[in-house]
């Protein structure tokens, strides 16, 4: 097995930048460092992972807790969000740490114990709330973290923001010249920024069409497809029931399919269902399902990328990036 020392007697090379070389820093040329990558390779030379965490005082780990009002690891929103930051991470030789909290308590404890072990080198949110206690505590902890969603508290972080205001005005004017024109719109936790920014559009859509907002219309549920399907099945069951509904993401509106098919009500003709989000799933249900597409690995992928530039002491070129979702339109709402 060959050693460091091998490998920059073979190269003619100091230790020292063979060294620097394998461990990323931007003070050895990017030509020396990838022929010091390669020759190392050759040699079958393998750095000590533990040995390099000790030298540069990181612990090359980026952390992800599901939060406490989200339910499942399984969600499609959360697999692909999991998967796009694990493949970012690994491209750079970071490894992610992935736990699950139960309740906010539990969340708590898991932040504090990472920050306290310096198990993590940052921490990417998601689910951001309109005062995210998260936030706080990782702000005055001095814990590096970047987040999908802003909150409204104040505090200023790297983060990316969906902005779906002009999706949702090419969504209802799409039902309305399909021919449905009693729109509902099924929301998520109120407290959720995801909930507040999509109802927001939703209601601003119909007001620039002329259609009144009913607040009976607009309820909320836990954005998992049984809080869909249990929603959906009190609206439809009202005396002048919609024959559109909306959802706050895709997992509640696979749950209001689920309903509209028990009311033997014909999808795409006699009701129009939607999502948000786009993920894999949404296009291999029965009825795939029209939806705001957001590139959602890719979300994660630009989060780990903003994150690790932050640990690396490097600037950022944007620490407010914009993202508009896609209307990807199927049969759902008579695509």
């Amino acid at each position: 097995m060959s050693t460091i020392k091998d490998v920059a007697k073979a190269m003619n090379i100091s230790i020292a930048t063979v060294s620097r070389a394998l461990d990323g820093y931007d003070d050895v040329a990017a030509e020396t460092r990838q022929r010091v990558i390669e020759t190392a390779q050759k040699m079958g030379y393998s750095p000590n992972r533990a040995a390099r965490q000790l030298r540069r005082q990181k612990a090359e780990t980026v952390g992800f807790i599901l939060p406490a009002n989200a339910q499942r690891f399984d969600e499609p929103f959360f697999m692909e969000f999991i998967s796009g930051l694990g493949d970012a991470l690994s491209e750079q030789n970071f490894d992610l740490l992935v736990a699950n909290a139960k309740t906010e308590e539990m969340e708590r404890s898991l932040y504090e114990r990472w920050i306290n072990s310096r198990k993590v080198d940052g921490i990417v949110l998601n689910r951001i709330q309109k005062q995210d206690w998260r936030v706080q505590y990782l702000t005055n902890a001095n814990m590096l973290f970047t987040a999908l969603g802003k909150s409204q508290d104040g505090v200023e972080y790297p983060h990316i923001r969906i902005d779906g205001a002009q999706g949702y005005v090419e969504l209802v004017q799409h039902l309305l010249a399909n021919g449905f024109s009693r729109m509902a719109f099924i929301g998520g936790h109120e407290n959720l920024i995801n909930h507040i920014d999509r109802l927001h559009w939703f209601q601003s859509a119909l007001e620039k069409f002329g259609i009144p907002v009913d607040s009976k219309m607009c309820p909320s549920a836990d954005m998992t497809s049984t809080g869909g399907y249990i929603v959906a099945g009190q609206l439809l069951a009202l005396p002048a029931p919609p024959n559109a509904i909306l959802c706050v993401n895709d997992e509640t509106a696979f749950g209001v399919l689920h309903a509209a098919h028990e009311h033997r009500l014909i999808i795409g003709r006699e009701i129009a269902i939607a999502g948000f989000d786009g993920v894999q799933d949404a296009i291999h249900t029965e009825y795939p399902i029209t939806t705001l597409k957001i590139p959602v690995s890719n979300v994660a992928r630009q989060l780990v990328y903003m994150l690790l530039a932050m640990i690396n002491g490097k600037p950022l070129a944007e620490r407010q990036v914009k993202i508009e979702p896609k209307l990807i339109i199927t049969e759902s709402t008579g695509g």
